[in-house]
């Protein structure tokens, strides 16, 4: 196995404090209301087709309302009263739909779903065609597709918005609700030294986007010829710049891993990758996470997994069920993130008394 390493900003030092800019400090930390208003203001109406969709503060207003609706549910149980949601989705799914379904539901709106499985949008019916009807009828559509050419076409098309619940490019609602969760676990994103082993699919990709905009320090190991897609890269390298965070890609997963505060790691075959299952499993063999490679993190780091997983492939039993595996607080997140997009871009979304709560527990500085 190569060792190569491409270090994409500078690395934090032992102390895990990270060197940031007045931007920064401004964003990342506690909102004043005038700044989460226009956040929410600027957001109502738009389309989240990426993750580089949103500004530095456009997620820290998010990240701030998903604490509250979590945190105060009853404060939101009638902000989007009589509102439509369509879910048209070609893969199929247990958490995505789930829980936007329940979402919207105790927000006071309704879902509707649509089961693109045997039919791919666009193949009956035109997306513009589509757009320009659903947009008479409902009030947001969400699309979970193969192709991220979809979900943009759709969002040229429509006058309503548009979310992406997973595409072949990225699955920024899952990003969100694992930043989220992190938040909650460490009190802050901020610094955090993140470590994503596997394939540089397209949760990988929302997940580089989301900690550079979170101020996190980032590395992904992956093996050769399975790197993230350079586009993201740059982006996030952008991204992080104004942050004082960091991007590094490496192919050494040990290496990775090490003093980590958070490990996460997803299936080596994502779907419409099948036929390469055989032919990959070998290659992503050293990049299992079990308990080796978890004992090089952080005592206290946290394992994390989108789900489903493939049990003893990417990720061990022991691993997955363990003690530091907070894979089931993501997935229950994934609802809470996904109530604060919907607030967000349907124009609900408002502060309450402890919406500034960023988190449970005290971040970790040594």
């Amino acid at each position: 196995m190569g060792s190569k390493t491409v270090m994409m900003n500078p690395k934090p030092d032992a102390t895990h404090e990270p060197a940031h800019s007045a931007r920064h400090t401004a964003s990342l930390g506690i909102q004043s209301d005038t700044a989460f208003s226009e956040a929410a203001r600027r957001l109502c109406g738009r389309d989240l087709c990426s993750i580089a969709d949103l500004t530095v503060e456009e997620m820290a207003a998010i990240m701030e309302l998903a604490h509250a609706v979590k945190t105060n549910p009853e404060d939101f149980r009638h902000a989007l009263d009589a509102r439509q949601m369509v879910l048209f989705f070609e893969k199929a799914s247990l958490r995505t739909r789930l829980t936007f379904e329940a979402a919207i539901n105790t927000l006071g709106g309704n879902a509707i779903f649509v089961d693109q499985t045997q039919s791919p949008l666009g193949e009956r019916e035109s997306l513009p065609d589509m757009a320009h009807n659903i947009e008479r009828w409902m009030s947001i559509i969400v699309l979970r597709t193969y192709s991220h050419d979809t979900i943009t076409e759709m969002a040229a098309c429509s006058r309503i918005p548009v979310i992406n619940a997973l595409s072949d490019l990225e699955h920024p609602c899952q990003a969100i609700a694992d930043f989220f969760t992190l938040e909650e676990r460490f009190g802050s994103a901020e610094g955090l030294r993140f470590t994503y082993v596997g394939d540089g699919n397209n949760v990988c990709h929302s997940l580089m986007l989301t900690a550079a905009q979170l101020g996190v320090h980032c590395t992904v190991a992956s093996p050769k010829g399975f790197a993230p897609k350079l586009e993201i890269i740059h982006k996030a390298i952008e991204i992080s710049e104004q942050t004082g965070g960091s991007i590094t890609l490496m192919q050494d997963p040990v290496k990775a891993v090490t003093g980590a505060d958070a490990i996460y790691t997803d299936v080596c075959t994502s779907m419409g990758f099948e036929h390469e299952a055989t032919k990959r499993a070998p290659i992503f063999k050293p990049y299992q996470v079990n308990e080796a490679l978890m004992a090089h993190a952080q005592p206290d780091a946290v394992f994390m997994h989108c789900l489903p997983a493939h049990r003893n492939a990417e990720v061990t039993d022991a691993v997955l069920d363990g003690p530091q595996s907070v894979v089931f607080d993501q997935a229950e997140n994934r609802m809470h993130a996904q109530k604060a997009l919907l607030l967000m871009l349907l124009g609900g979304a408002k502060r309450t008394s402890n919406s500034r709560d960023r988190g449970i527990q005290s971040r970790r500085r040594t």
